[in-house]
């Protein structure tokens, strides 16, 4: 049941199947552009100057390194289906040669587009090469981004073109098509705004960091890890895959890539002891997609938010802590009232690798974590903590089996060069709907007619909030989705008295909801995949797992107590309550509850769970102006709903004959040649 090498391997090449497999040639190419990608960084953010003898500005920078990472974006991602994935064709060379002249162009010409203010008053020439670079990028964009992001940004970033031609909601100041390119390409506010900014100066070492975790063994290890503390519990795979996805989502920040990193081996093991296919795959989805709310890492989009907040990444770290508890706390107590129902047991202990023989292979990975946790909190290095621990890594690694060979070096840059250039491509095209919204004053009009629209109703701007976060997260990546809500609703949800770090949050929760929700469902369709069973399925047997999910963000928005601001005794009182009320709503889920057992059947069982989740989310839910009640009242009401929950529980528990048929689990279909060559 250990994971080994040979299947972070096989999973590492399950999710890499859209990248082109490159000749010799163009793996040489794409390490040496990695590789001056890295130098460049190491350089700027070290401020070591050891390339032209003093720091480069940081527009020549960001234009340097956007024009190695989109390069590659052009190297590694086929123009379409059906294009050569053997090869790289002679136009997308040509293409990736285009972007290096353009921007290598206005790398060299850094200091005058700052003393000249070209991006309202460049020469002929800059204008017709902010033409192609704005192409450039957009096609990048729909590359590593797929269609969704390529349309969005397509209409957004020519919006200022026709930005008097709307409705006066969404109305704007009008410009001309060469001074939008030329505001694109040289203002700070788009193409080199904070998306880019973000990338290259806070978001860049940590995913050097997460890919070289993977490279040396870190997934197996704490699979392994999860598998030697949890595989023997009731129902131990389903709660394996809650810690180990949890973890490495962290790392990684994308939760389909997550799915097919950890799902191989969670899956399986899930359906061994007898978790159905949808509920196993709806399990992982729901794991690997809260891995981008978990701390320490939290993917990329927390540096981008700490960046456009202006405050430490550390502060958004320790706001995300209890809310991303909470959901993976509601996960587990799901899993354990579905197992302790259908009576599914873990794993015999002899199958599983013991928690002492684990650590002893990969005790460093947890003392890199904690020097990098240690960086960043007692030293507040946020920029140069991941490089050092990444450093401490390689060489800590290169005295394990697990060292990197020669062979596994080359793989390792192609890995890093494929994350930087899909997440640059990514932003870089993101960066220029911020500049039209911006140059326009649309997101300004936007937020004051929507609050206009509100009136004086907090919980229906919120709510209004919620449903375009909604919508704009369907297709698109957690930090294109937060970036674009961040400059277009976060400002209303402030101006009516949210904490700005809160309504910041609850963008970034509600951005990412689509991946666990029909009909998308991202992370729940990649599962249905492992998991062999319907996409559609998966998708809600996770939306019901994640339930908690969709209220959390309500509750830190109206009370931000659950982001760990206020006053001590405060912030107990709410977490505890919090943690109550998720433990009944995940009871009420899966009708038992700890400690008190089955919550009954039929129409008083039904009633008795409604109750019961109805007092959870009472239990959880801030008191005040909103719900017109306090605290006190609050838990009045709770407590006489719960106890009314329980009461009607004692006569629906008395079960007639064939209920115990009827509560048996049931496979989805029947077990196939492969389930029973995995179990």
């Amino acid at each position: 049941m250990a994971a080994s090498e040979t299947d972070s391997d096989k999973s590492e090449l399950d999710s890499s199947t859209r990248y082109r497999q490159l000749s010799i040639f163009w793996q040489a190419v794409t390490a040496l552009l990695t590789a001056l990608s890295v130098l460049l960084a190491v350089n700027q953010i070290f401020n070591l100057g050891f390339l032209v003898g003093h720091v480069l500005l940081d527009a020549r920078y960001l234009y340097l390194l956007t024009g190695t990472m989109l390069a590659m974006v052009f190297i590694y991602f086929p123009a379409h289906g059906g294009a050569p994935r053997r090869h790289v064709p002679w136009y997308d060379a040509l293409l990736g040669l285009a972007v290096l002249v353009v921007c290598g162009y206005f790398a060299w010409s850094a200091e005058r587009i700052v003393s000249e203010a070209w991006e309202f008053t460049a020469p002929q020439v800059a204008v017709w090469m902010s033409f192609a670079g704005w192409l450039l990028v957009l096609e990048a964009g729909r590359r590593a981004g797929g269609l969704p992001v390529f349309v969005i940004v397509a209409l957004c970033s020519t919006y200022p073109l026709y930005a008097d031609q709307v409705p006066a909601f969404i109305a704007g100041l009008p410009m001309a098509l060469p001074q939008v390119a030329s505001f694109h390409m040289f203002s700070v506010e788009s193409l080199l705004g904070i998306p880019m900014q973000a990338f290259g100066l806070l978001v860049f070492g940590f995913l050097v960091f997460g890919v070289l975790l993977s490279f040396t063994g870190a997934g197996p290890f704490f699979i392994n890890l999860a598998f030697a503390l949890l595989g023997t519990r009731r129902g131990g795979p389903a709660k394996v895959a809650i810690f180990s996805s949890g973890l490495m989502g962290s790392m990684s920040g994308g939760p389909v890539t997550n799915v097919l990193t950890t799902g191989p081996l969670s899956i399986p093991a899930m359906r061994r002891i007898g978790f159905s296919r949808s509920y196993a795959a709806g399990v992982e989805a729901c794991a690997s997609t809260g891995g981008v709310l978990m701390p320490p890492i939290m993917g990329a989009t927390a540096f981008v938010m700490a960046n456009f907040l202006g405050i430490s990444y550390l502060e958004v770290a320790l706001a995300a802590i209890v809310p991303s508890a909470l959901y993976y706390f509601g996960l587990f107590m799901q899993i354990d009232a579905y197992a302790a129902r259908r009576d599914l047991q873990g794993l015999p202990a002899s199958e599983l690798p013991s928690t002492v023989q684990v650590l002893r292979r990969g005790w460093y990975f947890l003392f890199v974590f904690a020097a990098l946790i240690w960086m960043l909190v007692g030293l507040n290095r946020e920029a140069t903590a991941p490089f050092y621990a990444a450093a401490l890594l390689l060489v800590i690694n290169q005295f394990t089996p697990y060292r990197l060979t020669r062979r596994r070096c080359v793989e390792l840059m192609a890995r890093i060069g494929q994350m930087l250039a899909e997440l640059a491509g990514i932003l870089a095209a993101i960066g220029l709907i911020i500049g039209a919204l911006q140059v326009t004053g649309m997101a300004g009009t936007f937020t004051n007619n929507l609050v206009r629209l509100a009136g004086d109703d907090l919980l229906a701007l919120v709510l209004m909030g919620a449903l375009t976060s909604f919508i704009f997260g369907i297709g698109m990546t957690v930090t294109a989705a937060y970036l674009f809500l961040a400059i277009v609703l976060a400002p209303s949800l402030i101006r009516f008295g949210i904490d700005p770090l809160a309504a910041h949050l609850f963008l970034m929760y509600w951005g990412m909801l689509s991946f666990i929700t029909p009909p998308v469902a991202l992370a729940a369709f990649a599962a249905g995949s492992v998991a062999n069973c319907s996409p559609m399925r998966a998708g809600f047997q996770a939306m019901r797992l994640g339930t908690i999910i969709y209220f959390i963000p309500f509750f830190f928005v109206f009370n931000p107590a659950l982001l760990l601001q206020g006053a001590p005794g405060e912030i107990a009182v709410v977490v505890s309550t919090a943690v109550i009320g998720v433990a009944f709503v995940a009871a009420a889920l899966q009708g038992w509850l700890i400690g008190f057992g089955s919550l009954g059947h039929g129409p008083l069982g039904l009633v008795a769970r409604l109750l019961l989740a109805v007092a959870g989310l009472l239990f959880t839910a801030p008191g005040g102006d909103v719900l017109g009640l306090g605290e006190g009242g609050l838990l009045l009401l709770s407590s006489g709903l719960l106890a009314a929950a329980l009461l009607l529980s004692l006569p629906a528990r008395k079960m007639q004959p064939g209920d115990r048929l009827r509560e048996t689990h049931v496979p989805d279909r029947d077990p196939s040649p492969h389930d029973r060559a995995a179990g």
